[in-house]
């Protein structure tokens, strides 16, 4: 199972490309400087009226199948 982390700030205006199909994928770099694309469509449960904010995490089989995303978890 592979694992990324990274942070997502996206805008309310710029999600409407997102959810409107204009933008299909989406990509992000993690921290360690590795490059994850993904289904945009996986972003739909995180959207707030402030738009998409915050740590997630995205999991997937050795094949990149599977997609999963999720909000991490908040660390204090």
């Amino acid at each position: 199972m592979k694992r990324f982390e990274f942070h997502l700030r996206i805008s309310p205006e710029r999600y409407l490309d997102y959810y409107r199909g204009a933008i299909r994928q989406v990509v992000v770099r993690c921290p360690d400087g590795v490059t994850v694309q993904f289904p945009a469509s996986l972003l739909q449960a995180f959207v707030t009226p402030a738009g998409i904010q915050g740590e997630f995490v995205l999991t997937c089989d050795d094949s990149n199948r599977g997609a999963d995303l999720r909000r991490s978890p908040v660390r204090g």
